[in-house]
């Protein structure tokens, strides 16, 4: 196995200068700096991380944290997640992922173990999770759910605002029986998102009908059979969004179900626009989150509370966009 000794033996240098080297320490010239790992690829060193761990005291592990794996948690969302965070993190570091449920004692949750932590939080009951990675001193960044704490880096969407202006653009075209299916219980995202839904039908002074408010749980099935009552009210409504796209999607598929055309007879408007959104007949009108971004821009964020970490806490907010398809009629 090629050694850093066997490194500096072909390049002239100390052993020390090749580690520096490895490691990007501003201390070592670039020209340097490039020819070292120039005969570092040549000769395929590969680094004993186990050994560099102990010498530089760090895991060289970012632990990724959801809520939930099981519950709420949408392929294409975990998908965007981990596509952000890969986009940042370097080769040096692997990813672990988790979900917050599924841990019985956070007693394994230590700096020894994880020298950042991400938490991609859906709900008020990570709080616990949360205060404990700050009491230990692990380097943390919430991403996703907008948190009262301003001494904890966060890094959200504007879900309200996205809705707002979704619903916005459907009144404009004319709509006026507004229904919506609600996301997970508990979870901040459906909160927000269902607020977003009620500001606009205040600003434009539409009726805000009990009937139209349908509970869902982010999941296809769910999108389906609450699409599904909305249909079977003796006065349905016109348009419905969804709080999510797999909710979309599976409401799209109980209309078909029922006879009822999109959008000619119903007009649908889903969240996320996860891929498959572009692909459905008619395409979704869906508001872009951008998970990947949010993701991303955590990540950056963390490692610089690794570097630095007297860095100052911060929320950052990150804009959606209203993506127009074909789902929404004008009427």
């Amino acid at each position: 196995m090629i050694t850093i000794k066997d490194i500096a033996r072909v390049a002239g240098v100390s052993h020390t200068t090749v580690s520096r080297a490895l490691n990007g320490s501003s201390l070592i010239k670039k020209e340097t700096r490039d020819k070292i790992e120039k005969i570092a690829a040549e000769m395929n060193y590969i680094p004993n991380y186990s050994a560099k761990s102990l010498v530089m005291k760090k895991s060289y592990t970012i632990g990724l944290f959801f809520s939930s794996i099981e519950q709420g948690t949408s392929a294409s969302f975990l998908v965007d997640a981990m596509k952000g965070i890969h986009h940042v993190l370097d080769e040096n570091y692997n990813l672990t992922v988790h979900g917050i449920d599924g841990i019985k004692h956070f007693d394994a949750i230590l700096p020894q173990r994880f020298d950042g932590i991400l938490v991609m939080s859906q709900s008020d009951a990570d709080n616990a999770f949360i205060y404990h990675v700050k009491k230990m001193g692990i380097p943390l960044v919430v991403l996703n759910r907008q948190l009262e704490d301003p001494g904890i880096m966060n890094v959200v969407a504007g879900d309200r605002e996205g809705v707002k202006e979704a619903i916005d653009y459907a009144a404009a075209q004319g709509h006026r029986k507004f229904a919506i299916i609600e996301g997970k219980a508990g979870f901040k995202s459906a909160a927000e998102r269902k607020q977003g839904f009620i500001d606009s039908l205040i600003a434009n002074r539409l009726p805000l009908v009990p009937e139209y408010f349908a509970s869902g749980d982010y999941g296809i099935e769910s999108g389906y059979e609450a699409m599904a009552s909305l249909l079977s009210l003796p006065d349905p409504p016109s348009i419905v969004f969804c709080a999510n796209d797999d909710m979309a999607i599976g409401a799209m598929n109980a209309c078909y179900a029922n006879g009822i055309p999109v959008p000619e007879r119903m007009s649908l408007i889903g969240f996320d626009n996860i891929v498959f959104s572009r692909y459905t007949n008619p395409a979704l009108t869906t508001i872009h989150r951008p998970v990947a971004e949010i993701s991303k821009l955590g990540t950056t964020k963390l490692i610089e509370l690794m570097d630095h970490p007297g860095a100052e806490p911060e929320r950052v907010f990150v804009k959606t966009s209203l993506v127009v398809r074909q789902s929404v009629a004008s009427v």
